[in-house]
């Protein structure tokens, strides 16, 4: 018999990336689909999360990464006070080589055969083009284009999400909310960073960036060609004596045992998803004096916007709606002083009493 005790069944079961209460793995030998579908909680509602298009090394890197961002994903909605579980789905190969209208629409098939219990969007390596596709085959698809009664690109709210959360994180260290002349670092200056840059330069601070595309970054000093300035990496950017706030916006795990000591920051507050490489890193920020913005509260813009074109779009209702992150972000920080842990936990424990309460309520 094969040995599973390290394997899928072993992390769906048995370990702390389990508890999910529905994973569908997904072939199309026809279109060269190979799919996760990770379905955390349908607690508050049905589950809602992004397609990630990635090349994976192995097919479980594939699933854990899956689980991992549909738990995260029941986090977000919850702190969003969406009527959203969380969930994810994963296609494993090169956007760029393997993607295909074929491939899309076989996804949608599978995510249709669900009857509802996963609402798809796009994600890292998907885009608004690509739902559209998803959504000739699956009515539960969101992020589709205007032309196709969908709300668009929903990096705008996410940015600005992140940036209403980086103003609360500087009303509660420093007191002011204003961003003016301090210095942000951005590691990743693609779909979302690129509107945080202009948000923040908007106000006044100074921005440091870095991205692994040469182009990203060329894009972005031309469209700001004064109070940016380009740096050559991320180790490079995470040491800039002058930097007051770091913003990661590209993979997650950008906060782990060599990047937590080598922080000048004070405050770490960005649009990437699962920035904590492992447990226990909230600590060691908590323990540097480092103001860390849980991820999927400040993130949040996107999947509000999404959720909101299930009922019919509303930009100016969405815009309001994320604005509220400041709000949601201080009271995280005021819980975690109040029960004597770091921002991540507080989060947590809101975000787990919310989805208790709708499951005791709901009989789930």
């Amino acid at each position: 018999m094969t040995d599973v005790s390290t394997g899928v069944l072993h992390t769906l079961f048995h370990s702390d990336q389990g508890g999910h209460e529905q994973v569908v793995l997904c072939q199309d030998r026809r279109t060269g689909l190979k799919a996760v579908i990770a379905i955390h909680s349908t607690a508050l509602g049905p589950a809602l999360g992004g397609t990630r298009f990635y090349p994976y090394a192995t097919e479980e890197e594939a699933v854990a990464d899956a689980l991992n961002l549909a738990r995260g994903m029941s986090y977000k909605n919850a702190m969003a006070g969406l009527d959203h579980g969380g969930g994810k789905a994963v296609i494993i190969g090169d956007p760029d080589r393997d993607k295909s209208e074929e491939l899309l629409l076989a996804y949608g098939r599978f995510v249709a055969s669900l009857g509802g219990r996963y609402v798809t969007a796009c994600d890292v390596g998907t885009y608004v083009a690509d739902m559209d596709v998803v959504a000739r085959e699956c009515r539960w698809t969101t992020g589709r284009s205007p032309k196709n009664g969908g709300a668009g690109d929903s990096s705008v709210l996410t940015a600005y999400g992140v940036y209403q959360g980086m103003r609360a994180s500087a009303q509660h260290l420093w007191g002011d909310p204003s961003l003016r002349g301090r210095t942000v670092g951005i590691a990743g200056v693609g779909k979302v960073g690129h509107h945080l840059v202009t948000h923040l330069r908007d106000e006044g601070a100074e921005v440091l960036i870095t991205d692994v595309r040469e182009e990203a970054v060329g894009r972005i000093l031309a469209a700001h060609p004064t109070g940016v300035t380009a740096v050559a990496d991320t180790a490079t950017l995470i040491r800039a004596e002058t930097m007051d706030v770091y913003a990661p916006c590209a993979l997650g795990g950008a906060l782990n045992d060599d990047t937590v000591p080598a922080l000048t920051a004070k405050i770490v507050c960005g649009a990437a998803n699962n920035q904590l490489a492992h447990p226990g890193v909230e600590k060691d920020l908590a323990d540097r004096g480092i103001l860390y913005a849980p991820d999927y509260v400040v993130n949040a813009g996107g999947v509000i916007q999404v959720a909101d074109e299930l009922h019919g779009f509303d930009f100016d209702r969405c815009r309001a709606k994320a604005a509220k992150i400041f709000d949601t972000t201080l009271a995280i920080f005021a819980r975690a002083k109040e029960d004597g842990i770091p921002p991540a936990a507080a989060a947590d424990r809101i975000a787990e009493q919310r989805m208790h309460e709708a499951a005791t309520a709901g009989g789930r």
